[in-house]
């Protein structure tokens, strides 16, 4: 069966990184976007998407497709708000959680600085599960490159 790469991002590290994964597993990629589109500059940027997060809002999301019997692994992409996932990746596993009760589940999480740890254990209890299959924590994947970076990406993809 198939991979499905289900992610959100407003920078680009998060979408450099699930097309990276994406090449090499051959896995769909499953780009969630809310509706109403975050502040994506300056200080509103950091207030409203931290807000979201910290609340646990669930923002209507734009049209995507998923169908869960098409996959056995769900990879979740996610940057750091607040330490905690973004409010889209919320949206959708509050919309698919029975679809996703019997998948292996995989997570990746970009930050800017950190944060990355707290948000893989918040992203554990809302799922419900005590282990993701692979983690990945970076920082600043696409706009600081290195080849550590790249081993760790390699090492993740390495887990299926």
């Amino acid at each position: 069966m198939k991979k499905a790469i289900v992610y959100y991002s407003m920078s680009g590290n998060t979408d450099y990184v699930a097309n990276r994964i994406s090449e090499k597993l051959d896995a769909d990629l499953i780009r969630i976007s809310p509706k109403k589109e975050y502040p994506n500059k300056g200080v509103m940027k950091f207030f409203w998407g931290g807000k979201s997060a910290i609340m646990g809002e669930t923002p209507e999301l734009e049209d995507y497709e998923f169908d869960s019997d098409k996959y056995d692994t769900i990879i979740f992409g996610s940057p750091v708000w607040a330490s905690s996932f973004t409010p889209p990746i919320r949206t959708f596993i509050k919309d698919n959680m029975e679809k996703l009760k019997d998948k292996k589940i995989a997570v990746f999480i970009c930050s800017m600085g950190g944060g990355s740890a707290k948000t893989i254990e918040k992203l554990k209890q809302f799922l419900q599960i005590d282990n993701f299959e692979a983690e990945l924590e970076l920082i600043d994947p696409k706009d600081k490159q290195s080849d550590e970076k790249d081993k760790k990406i390699e090492e993740f993809i390495e887990k299926f």
